[in-house]
This record gives C-alpha cells, structure tokens and sequence, in this order.
C-alpha cells in the first residue's frame, strides 16, 4: 500500500510516499481501508520530533481515519467487514490503510460522509473536554475562542454554542473572522489588531471573557490574562504560536482565576471510557444539527506535503483532510 513515511524527524518535504506491506490487526484491533485522512497541526510537530508524544522511526504520520472496516483481529466483536468508521490510532493515517484499536473506532451515523467523520473526532473530543469537563461552562457564560477559524476552534465554537454559552471569537483575517460568525460566534475580533482586549472587556461591559480557549500560546495567552473575568478559566490547548507562555502568579491570585491544562491525549490514558461516552454526545449533538465539521480543502493523498504546508502557514480555513482512494 502507499504511505507518507517519517524516515527521520524533519520538515513535512522531507517524507517519502513509499510502498510499504501491508498490516493486518492484531487481536483488538480493526484494518480500515481509508477513504478519508484529517491532518492536525500536530502532526506537524510529530513529524519535527517537536511532539510530546514520539512514534518510533520510521512511522506514517496522520492520527484520524474514516472508511470502512476491510479486516478484523481476534477480540473484535463490536465491529465486523464493511462497516463504515472513523478510528483513532495515534498515527498511521496518511496511507491507504490504517490499523487501529478496535476501541478507539467507531462506526459512524448513516448521514456522515467520509470526511466530516475524518474531521470529527480529536477537535471535537478535545474541545468538549475542555469546555464540559474542564471547565464546567454554563449557559450565558461569556467564551473568549483564539483561532476560531481552524479546526478545533470552530469545534469550540459550536459546542460552546450547544452549550449556551456567549461567544467572542477571534482570528487573524477579515474571511476568516466572517467563518467564525458563521459558526455561531456571537461577535469574531481581529487578534492583529492592537485593542483587542479592549474590544472584548467593551462587549462584556467589563465583565471579561469567563471561559478562554487558547490553542495559540504566545503573545495570546498574556494578553488574555488581561481580559479574563473574576474567577475565569483560561484552558491551555495548545501553542500553535511557537512560543509557550508563562504567567505571574500575582495575576492569578488577583483576579482569582484558573489556568487549566487541557491535554486530551493524557486524559485518555487515565479515563479510557472518556472517549466512548464523549463520542456517542457527539454523534447525538451530530444529529441534532448542533455540530459539524466543516472541511474547506480536500486533497489527494499524494498532495499531502501541500496540505501540511498550507495547514502550517494558516491558509486553511476548518479542517483539512486527504481524501484517498
């Protein structure tokens, strides 16, 4: 089969498309013949040797799948050949085939094409971690999403959304702030611009934002300090920025406010039945019209470079997926 191959860490135009055997699934695990790969920013990362979780060399980068299940190891009584899934394997996707645990896939509801159901799983899951359990918002309570327009902003958006929450969004370009209204953000702030905090404690009536989402890091992350609310919650989950943060204590005692990791990886490693009850919330909020994935670029699996270096450089707009086969 073909598979974008890791030989070493380096930049994503360093890989190889490659041949390489084909895997069967050991017991436990399902074969998916792929029709779908989403790429996230951290497959960028994993494939630098920046990530904090490293897959031995060589590997196949590409954490989410979807396509239908081809072959089935021992133990596997959930799912059977032929059904139509999304699965989680860590890594492995960007290939014709994907080998991954039975428990980390899922079929997906009838009305699912292949690339939502891609595009589906670890924003959406990381983002209901981090608003439901992390931060226990509740309705009316002002949320602050950075980055809206990418994949697992927008996911925050439309969850903070089902959740009843008031949401400002921010995001760097004038098409991309028009993206995140149309996600359901309730006012959408250029971060390029200079009074942008200012801009959010205006619209609070200088309440502040209770609940911020911050995959960027940065330059963000401290001027997001500033416009936190009484008690806020500012959820760590990611630095796409470049540069992690830090804050003075002082501020956090002032203002009485958490600073709160949100790392669903290693949230699954200590609550494995997280993923299963939060995927079925998910598909149920899926077909109650209150979430979906919006996919802006497909590309073909040999395009996959392209895509990454797109997704890098922040010309994407939602989430972007491989469409194989």
């Amino acid at each position: 089969m073909k598979a974008w191959r890791v030989n070493d860490w380096c930049e994503p135009e360093q890989m190889v498309l490659a041949d390489i055997p084909l895997e069967a699934p050991k017991a436990g695990e399902v074969r998916i013949k792929n029709h779908a790969a989403a790429l996230n920013f951290f497959d960028i990362l994993q494939i630098q040797g920046k990530y904090q979780t490293k897959p031995p060399l060589p590997f196949t980068p590409g954490a989410e799948v979807a396509g239908v299940v081809d072959a089935v190891g021992v133990e596997v009584n959930e799912l059977a050949i032929g059904d139509r899934v999304m699965g989680w394997g860590g890594s492995g996707g960007f290939a014709e085939y994907t080998v991954t645990p039975a428990a980390k896939t899922f079929r997906i509801p009838g009305s699912m094409d292949f690339a939502s159901a891609a595009a589906l799983l670890i924003v959406y899951q990381t983002s209901y971690m981090a608003l439901k359990d992390r931060a226990a918002i509740k309705p009316r309570e002002w949320l602050l999403v950075h980055a809206g327009a990418g994949g697992v902003g927008s996911a925050a958006i439309q969850l903070g959304k089902a959740f009843g929450a008031r949401i400002i969004a921010t995001a760097g370009s004038a098409d991309k702030l028009d993206f995140c209204l149309a996600q359901g953000a309730d006012y959408a702030l250029n971060y390029r611009e200079s009074d942008w905090v200012d801009q959010v404690k205006q619209i609070t009536e200088r309440h502040g934002a209770d609940v911020i989402f911050d995959p960027v890091g940065g330059d963000v992350f401290d001027q997001s300090t500033k416009c936190i609310a009484s008690e806020g919650r500012l959820l760590v989950i990611g630095f796409a920025g470049g540069r992690i943060p830090s804050v003075a204590a002082n501020r956090i005692l002032l203002k009485n406010m958490s600073v709160v990791g949100c790392y669903w990886g290693g949230h699954l490693e200590r609550h494995p039945e997280f993923l299963k009850q939060t995927q079925a919330e998910l598909f149920a909020l899926y077909e109650a019209g209150q979430i979906k994935p919006v996919v802006s670029s497909q590309y073909a699996l040999e395009d996959a470079v392209s895509a990454l270096r797109d997704l890098a450089e922040r010309k994407t707009i939602g989430k972007v997926v491989l469409k194989i086969g």
